[in-house]
């Protein structure tokens, strides 16, 4: 049950404050909506979601957090670094990074089973190339970007 708390608290400071986050300058009129469509404004929203990660991995450090919450969570922080890194030149899909990076922690730490997963990812991608607010490139790339940072930091820290 501890596992469910340990999670519960990494989720709020990686989902519900940079969502919290995204809508608190969307209501201001900083950014136009919740998907942050214009690559500058991502510049100035992808730095808050880095605190907000940050500051998670702080608690779990200060709490003696799980090893591999942790290694999950720092995950993600390095992935987002990395997004953030690309975004200054090119708009690269946070959804299908996010959503392989997801997938790729899940087939390393239960097995190849949630390879399956992938099938997701891919309609992700296609939502966001549907919806006109990434090209395919982005798309694909966004997804190995995530599955390969996330991935590589995971089973390093783990």
């Amino acid at each position: 049950m501890a596992g469910v708390g340990w999670g519960a608290f990494a989720a709020f400071f990686c989902g519900v404050v940079p969502m919290l986050w995204i809508r608190w300058g969307q209501r201001r009129g900083y950014w136009g909506d919740r998907h942050v469509r214009r690559r500058e404004d991502r510049l100035i929203v992808l730095p808050g979601v880095i605190v907000s990660v940050v500051v998670c991995l702080g608690g779990l450090a200060l709490l003696g957090g799980p090893r591999e919450v942790t290694a999950l969570v720092v995950a993600m922080l390095a992935t987002v670094v990395a997004i953030l890194a690309v975004t200054t030149r090119w708009k690269i899909s946070v959804h299908t990074a996010v959503a392989g990076g997801a997938v790729a922690v899940l087939a390393l730490a239960y097995g190849p089973r949630p390879l399956a997963a992938y099938v997701l990812v891919a309609l992700v991608g296609w939502s966001r190339v549907r919806l006109r607010d990434h090209t395919a490139a982005q798309a694909v790339a966004g997804a190995g970007l995530g599955a390969a940072v996330a991935g590589a930091v995971f089973v390093a820290l783990r």
